[in-house]
């Protein structure tokens, strides 16, 4: 019995994050997922938001996610999202200056479809800022 299961995490670019792990944990559209080796086969959307990754040798793996897809097999995990940033990756000054950008368009913004697109990039900015104050607590 297999007590770890595979992840990738994939983003458009690139491969983030690939090898075993004992658990994950990331933020599902109805609320936090946690899952473990065989865990039920699912596919659902993920927001935007930290993806915590424990891994087989105990030690910790955060990613953070514009959203995406997640589909779960009983002996793999594999996350995909448009926009994956490794936590030691993320900017915390970047992260504000965007963050401050889509607040702007969001004043600016004219039609549904420009408040809908500010509002949508204002939420994943605050997430990756959340996921990235998370990632510094546990350092």
């Amino acid at each position: 019995m297999a007590n770890t299961i595979h992840v990738d995490v994939v983003s458009a670019e690139e491969s983030i994050f690939s090898g075993e792990a004992k658990f994950v944990a990331l933020p599902g559209e109805a609320g936090e997922l946690g899952i473990y080796p065989r865990h039920t086969p699912l596919i659902t959307r993920i927001r935007p938001g930290a993806v915590r990754i424990e891994t087989a040798d105990g030690g910790e793996e955060f990613v953070f996610v514009a959203g995406g897809i997640l589909e779960v097999q009983p002996n793999t995990v594999t996350v995909l999202s448009d926009t994956a940033i490794r936590g030691k990756d993320l900017d915390e000054e970047k992260a504000n200056k965007s963050k401050a950008a889509a607040e702007e368009a969001l004043k600016k913004a004219k039609s549904d479809i420009d408040i809908a697109l500010a509002q949508s990039e204002l939420a994943v900015m605050a997430a990756q800022i959340a996921a990235l104050r998370k990632y510094r607590q546990k350092k």
